[in-house]
């Protein structure tokens, strides 16, 4: 695997970190995605940060800035409605995948 994203996998991503977690800050994020994929998958601040952002917006994420040590820290944690569209990312994750394994098996259905 050469470590890419597709396009709209990110906030899928995000949010079942986040389902699982309950709060992260954007580091973390990037850290535990490298660790659970053994380091194949990547996420750079630069893909991550507008995503969380874009995440936000919709009301689906909301942040809470605390002091660690000198520094402040962004943690991010879903909202009311976040919660309820995490089952709708998932499904329609699946139904992507789904249909990927359909397409890459080379079945057809006309049989």
């Amino acid at each position: 695997m050469n470590g890419k994203i597709f396009r709209g996998s990110l906030d899928t991503i995000v949010i079942k970190l986040l389902t699982d977690n309950k709060e992260m800050y954007g580091y973390e994020i990037t850290q535990k995605v490298k660790e659970l994929t053994g380091g194949t998958m990547n996420i750079t601040e630069g893909a991550l940060y507008p995503a969380l952002h874009k995440l936000e917006g919709k009301g689906i994420l909301e942040t809470q800035t605390r002091s660690i040590g000198n520094r402040m820290r962004k943690y991010y944690s879903l909202t009311k409605k976040g919660k309820k569209e995490s089952v709708n990312y998932m499904k329609e994750m699946q139904s992507f995948l789904d249909q990927m394994q359909f397409l890459l098996n080379g079945k057809n259905n006309l049989a």
